[in-house]
């Protein structure tokens, strides 16, 4: 991605409806270039999709964490399934070293967090876990409304 791919990637993230025309005119090319790029973009995987904000996902829930996860065997796959069933988790994340996977939650109140551990804690095949509760995030590339 050169800069002018990543300026419209900036631009798509805050607001992945805008008119290529209204692209076009912020960023000083030609409505032929953002096209373009776009498809390019898309072919190329650097832009997988295009997705709707809903207004609860927009509202920062009071109670936030972060997960590390152990998994035992190769039940990676159903765990993660499991695990994309709680409305709570909003991304799951695998990784290496001792953790395989590292999910981020939230929950209204501390007793729905805990609940929602215990939950999590009897899905078969996780044998170990530990959680960090987010106090604050100075940073984040998600859009807010």
């Amino acid at each position: 991605m050169d800069e002018l791919d990543e300026k419209l990637v900036t631009l798509l993230r805050h607001n992945g409806r805008r008119s290529i025309s209204d692209l076009a005119v912020d960023l000083k090319v030609s409505r032929a270039t953002i096209r373009a790029r776009m498809e390019k973009l898309e072919r190329e995987g650097g832009i997988l999709g295009y997705t709707v904000i809903l207004r609860a996902d927009a509202v920062e829930l009071p109670v936030r964490g972060i997960m590390m996860i152990e998994i035992e065997g190769r039940v990676t796959d159903r765990v993660i399934q499991t695990l994309g069933g709680f409305p709570e988790v909003s991304a799951i994340h695998t990784t290496n070293g001792r953790w395989d996977l590292i999910i981020e939650l939230g929950a209204q109140t501390l007793t729905d967090l805990d609940q929602v551990l215990r939950r999590i804690r009897l899905v078969p095949g996780i044998t170990s876990s530990e959680t960090n509760l987010l106090l604050a995030t100075p940073r984040s590339t998600r859009a807010r409304l």
